[in-house]
């Protein structure tokens, strides 16, 4: 099976909701979750820190540089992911579907590079 990541993306200009309203979205999202390992699609999964936690490392010149913030300057971020096995990009499609149902969220497909 070929493994794809499932990318849930914000932006700032998203109003920050408070933790009444998204209760029920980490519920969705945990019943998501407990789907995928049911069918075996599960491989990973993780939310991410504000994009204000982010440090980009640079070492492409003769030392690192290590700066506070995201690479790019951008008002959209990741906010989390999956990544999953599934038996195509239909079946891939159709997990992204249902992520981005329980996260209230867009969600992107892009699947791994094969060996």
């Amino acid at each position: 099976m070929a493994q794809y990541l499932l990318s849930v993306h914000g932006s700032v200009d998203d109003p920050a909701p408070d933790m009444a309203e998204m209760q029920p979205v980490f519920e969705a999202v945990e019943r998501f979750n407990d789907k995928l390992r049911a069918e075996g699609a599960w491989v990973f999964a993780g939310g991410l820190h504000p994009i204000e936690a982010a440090t980009t490392v640079d070492a492409q010149g003769d030392r690192a540089v290590v700066t506070d913030g995201p690479y790019v300057e951008s008002k959209e971020f990741l906010g989390g992911f999956w990544i999953i096995e599934a038996a195509d990009l239909d079946a891939a499609l159709d997990w992204a579907a249902q992520g981005s149902r329980a996260c209230a969220g867009a969600v992107e497909v892009r699947p791994f590079q094969e060996d």
